[in-house]
């Protein structure tokens, strides 16, 4: 028997969540289940699979058990930086456990485990504890080695794994002491046991260019290059051409791209012509990765292994080998590029008219960046008369787009982000806020009602399609946020809690010194947005349905989606059946996890760079604005540079301050002299430590 005639899972799991005496034997399972006896070895591997995906739980004397029945949960283990974690249930996603530092065991951050709910706190997540691993998440931990007098032990530097691994003697191979290097764990030893391994390789001194962010690379078990096999494929797939017919040819539109300065993969690009009085037709181009990538092939499943591309501060980890990535399937300027198109007809007040999808073949007029762009909408210096007339129409129909998302309710955070400038060495010299110009918002604008407008069409045609779902703040997370608020004053109605009523408060709050707090409270009362074969709507944009389709050259679920696109939508074919059920989830999983792992990825990069870059200014005194206030400090942001570092309680030495949580201030005992967040304030910076990412400041002078 194939292993596809074996039973599902859901019909052995039906088995069990019906027996009346509890766990079952597997002779027990196959016999309810009227299991041919010369099946019964292949169900027998079929169930340890089974239990090793987390779907079925065995339990002693051999027996197997569904693991919610006894009160379990079975998901990735998601460690915080303070050594607690979390358990996010594989099979409902609104699930979640906690679990504190001491109930991991010797589970680390990214392995799937099995948790034990061992309370339910009133208003509050479950509380758990690690029972079981049932798959490791890291064979290898990054750190920095040390050397006692009698063994060896690398600190990590991702603070989500808060042990020390241990090196015996001779395991260390050529490793000096303060050196970062890449161990294999062997053991993953146990509650009261560090894990232990041996070294495989040594990247360098954590204080030599390019070191840390290679650090970053490794620890993330992100890839350095591709297998020769994937690189034959890219080649291979540079030669394949589509018959006389199948392209509408679009190459005389004046097809626009726009992107950063130093981008090097094109996705997207723009066009726009008046089509009648008042109305305009908006195309929006994609890249025809998928015709490229052959599903099944060597690059597809590469792809899926990789889930996105990854952007580092130095160095771009991309999703397909570059021969296409940034090469034939980058819509470069004057080169013709196949793509798949999506037109809009829209009138002046942004209203969607109509719209066609085309397999197209186009040719970008211009690849511009974000700065030239802005200066043509601010009056600045032009391109062209042609394309400055489009990218003022552009601009124009942007701004309707975007009032009618904010009618609605669609969030709008306004949390800087940091630009880390290097040098040609890779040597950070600068740290600037990130700028968001009217032409970043323009693309953003046109890409998110792409992505509507093909998850609606997707969903009155109920294709399989991956979801770009964003869930409602749960329960107690809301209430949290309710006492916040009102905490600073701002009331938040009782009962369901609508993305109007919180954008309501970040406008309320915008000019004020709580505002960068206010908004960063409320994005982590947010679920994280994810990938989902059910449609749940997107509540940070207030739409009934959202999707990823335009950037396929760096998202695997945009290339999912352009293969059921193309076929169905253009050219009028059913649904093959491996593109649902499992196979769909997979893709919505796989991509979930990878893009986690990537956007932690990236903020490590730019974290490091920061460390690397304040140490050039260790003793030099700087202004800067409280950020943020805990009980253990106050952080401060520099005013020169974008850099953030703590001033600890410790070092206030004329009193003894008290955390206030309602004002998120701290206010001495004795002297009642007030931190608070957005006071002015002159700093030294004192302690830069790339090893434990921290930078420390001293305060000198409470400014007013």
């Amino acid at each position: 028997m194939s292993p596809s005639d074996l039973p599902e899972l859901h019909r052995i799991r039906s088995v069990l969540e019906q027996s009346s005496r509890g766990p079952l034997k597997p002779k027990e399972i196959a016999r309810e289940l009227d299991l041919p006896k010369q099946d019964y070895r292949d169900f027998k591997d079929l169930l340890r699979e089974l239990e090793k995906k987390g779907g079925l739980y065995r339990v002693k004397g051999n027996r197997y058990a569904v693991p919610e029945k006894i009160n379990l949960v079975v998901g990735r283990l998601r460690v915080t930086k303070k050594g607690d974690a979390f358990v996010r249930s594989d099979r409902d996603r609104t699930q979640e456990v906690f679990v504190p530092a001491s109930g991991h065991g010797s589970a680390m951050d990214g392995d799937q485990v099995a948790a034990r709910i061992e309370s339910r706190p009133r208003g509050r997540a479950p509380v758990g504890t690690v029972v079981k691993v049932l798959e490791r998440g890291r064979p290898t931990v990054v750190g920095v080695y040390h050397k006692n007098e009698s063994f060896g032990f690398v600190k990590p530097l991702d603070n989500r794994v808060f042990r020390d691994v241990l090196i015996p003697e001779g395991m260390e191979g050529e490793a000096e002491d303060g050196e970062v290097v890449v161990v294999r764990i062997s053991q993953y030893g146990d509650r009261r046991l560090n894990a232990s391994g041996a070294v495989e390789r040594i990247l360098g001194p954590i204080e030599h260019p390019g070191v840390d962010v290679l650090a970053i690379l490794h620890g993330h078990g992100l890839p350095d290059h591709f297998p020769e096999e994937v690189e034959r494929a890219a080649v291979e797939a540079a030669e394949r051409i589509d018959e006389p017919g199948q392209r509408e040819d679009r190459r005389d539109l004046h097809v626009l791209a726009i992107d950063p300065a130093d981008a090097k993969d094109h996705d997207d690009a723009l066009s726009v012509i008046q089509v009648g009085d008042g109305l305009w037709e908006v195309g929006i181009h994609i890249a025809d990765v998928c015709h490229f990538v052959e599903e099944g092939s060597a690059l597809d499943l590469e792809a899926l292994q990789r889930g996105t591309s990854v952007y580092l501060v130095d160095q771009v980890v991309p999703m397909l080998p570059h021969r296409l990535s940034s090469d034939l399937c980058s819509l470069k300027e004057g080169e013709d590029r196949f793509a798949l198109s999506l037109f809009l007809t829209l009138d002046d007040d942004g209203r969607l008219r109509d719209h066609r999808f085309e397999r197209s073949w186009i040719r970008c007029r211009h690849a511009l960046d974000y700065e030239t762009v802005q200066d043509v909408l601010t009056g600045g210096p032009g391109v062209d008369p042609e394309t400055d007339e489009a990218l003022r129409a552009l601009n124009r129909l942007a701004g309707e787009l975007r009032k009618k998302r904010r009618e609605r309710g669609s969030l709008e955070f306004d949390l800087p982000e940091a630009r880390v400038v290097l040098d040609e060495e890779g040597v950070p010299v600068d740290i600037r806020k990130r700028t968001q110009l009217d032409s970043h918002r323009l693309i953003e604008d046109f890409m998110i009602l792409a992505n509507e407008v093909v998850a609606r069409e997707c969903e009155k045609s109920r294709l399989p399609i991956p979801y770009r779902i964003h869930e409602p703040p749960s329960e107690d997370r809301t209430e949290e946020l309710r006492k916040f608020l009102a905490s600073i004053g701002h009331t938040l109605p009782r009962g369901k809690v609508h993305p109007k009523g919180l954008q309501a408060i970040l406008d309320r709050t915008e000019d004020r010194p709580e505002a960068s707090l206010v908004s960063r409270v409320i994005l982590k009362s947010m679920t994280r947005a994810r990938y989902d074969p059910k449609n749940v709507g997107h509540f940070g944009l207030a739409s009934r349905a959202y999707t990823h389709f335009t950037s396929p050259i760096r998202r695997y679920p945009d290339l999912q989606l352009h293969r059921v696109v193309s076929r169905v939508l253009v050219d009028g074919e059913s649904v093959p059946d491996r593109w649902t059920g499992e196979g769909l989830e997979e893709v919505c999983t796989r991509s979930s996890e990878r893009e986690r792992l990537a956007q932690q990825a990236e903020w490590d990069s730019v974290a490091m760079k920061k460390i690397e870059f304040i140490t050039q200014h260790l003793g030099e005194d700087f202004s800067g604005t409280i950020s943020g206030v805990t009980a253990f400090g106050f952080f401060v942001l520099l005013d020169r540079f974008f850099v953030e570092g703590l001033v600890h309680v410790r070092t206030l030495g004329d009193d003894y301050y008290a955390f206030l949580p309602e004002s998120y201030s701290l206010v001495g005992e004795r002297n009642r002299r007030r931190f608070r967040l957005g006071d002015p304030v002159k700093v030294r910076v004192v302690r830069a430590n790339k090893e434990e990412r921290e930078i420390d400041f001293l305060l000198l002078e409470q400014l007013r």
